[in-house]
């Protein structure tokens, strides 16, 4: 008689990064719903609080040791989400209504190009571009690329300023979904270090930074997106650099 085998057992505490991941999904579509009924800077809230949970799942799963291939289709599949639809529908919402049938053509720009760049790296990841992954990305990963599309609203909210101009809204997406697919370099923290002597000041810078995005969010928001472009702009520039031939004999 043929012993049929064990049904796989799981831990609870092994399923955390998925439930993660689901939260941060339902963060999304809840902003997303949030965005419909103009409550704009709860959307924002929840897309943030979306970012900060899917960079956390995957760095959970590993320290469980709980990686797994469903897991990492439902990571690629909520980012889309999250950082897909939901920044472009709630930025269609928020100033594109006056130009609709045109702008819409940024939000399918930017979404498209947010589907393009993970299904890219989910290629690389798995084939042959794993190792480049871990000291920077090729294009603006799709939450940083999130992060960057909301930017209008995050100057709007800090200033105190209605909607900005459709076209200006429009053009925005469509760069920044330009950059998300683009082939060049970009910096990842993932693997950022430092010596153990600095360790109190990261701390402290770290502390400042929780408590300026609790009083201001959204000028902080803006700064961050601004600091980033800087660093991405910096970086082009230096490989650029590198690989110009020098004039010496």
């Amino acid at each position: 008689m043929t012993m049929e085998p064990r049904p796989r057992r799981l831990s609870l505490i092994g399923l955390l990064p998925n439930m993660m991941t689901v939260g941060a999904l339902c963060a999304g579509v809840t902003a997303i719903r949030f965005g419909v009924e103009g409550y704009f800077r709860s959307a924002l809230v929840l897309i943030l609080l979306a970012a900060i949970m899917d960079g956390l799942d995957g760095r959970l799963a590993r320290l469980l040791r709980s990686e797994s291939q469903i897991g990492a289709e439902l990571d690629s599949l909520c980012d889309f989400v999250n950082f897909g639809v939901a920044p472009g529908l709630i930025l269609w919402i928020w100033a594109l209504q006056d130009m609709k049938a045109a702008s819409w053509i940024a939000v399918l720009i930017y979404i498209v190009s947010c589907l393009l760049r993970l299904a890219r790296f989910n290629l690389g990841h798995r084939a042959i571009d794993t190792a480049a992954e871990k000291s920077g990305f090729q294009g603006v990963p799709s939450p940083a690329g999130a992060m960057l599309a909301l930017l209008p609203m995050y100057l709007a909210f800090a200033t105190g300023s209605g909607p900005a101009h459709g076209a200006v809204v429009s053009v925005w997406m469509a760069l920044v979904g330009a950059a998300m697919i683009g082939r060049f370099r970009t910096p990842s923290f993932k693997r950022l270090s430092f010596d153990a002597q600095y360790v109190r000041y990261v701390v402290v810078g770290f502390a400042a930074l929780l408590a300026a995005l609790l009083a201001y969010p959204w000028a902080t928001l803006a700064a961050l997106d601004l600091v980033y472009i800087g660093v991405v702009a910096a970086s082009l520039v230096r490989r650029t650099a590198r690989k110009e031939p020098s004039d010496g004999a």
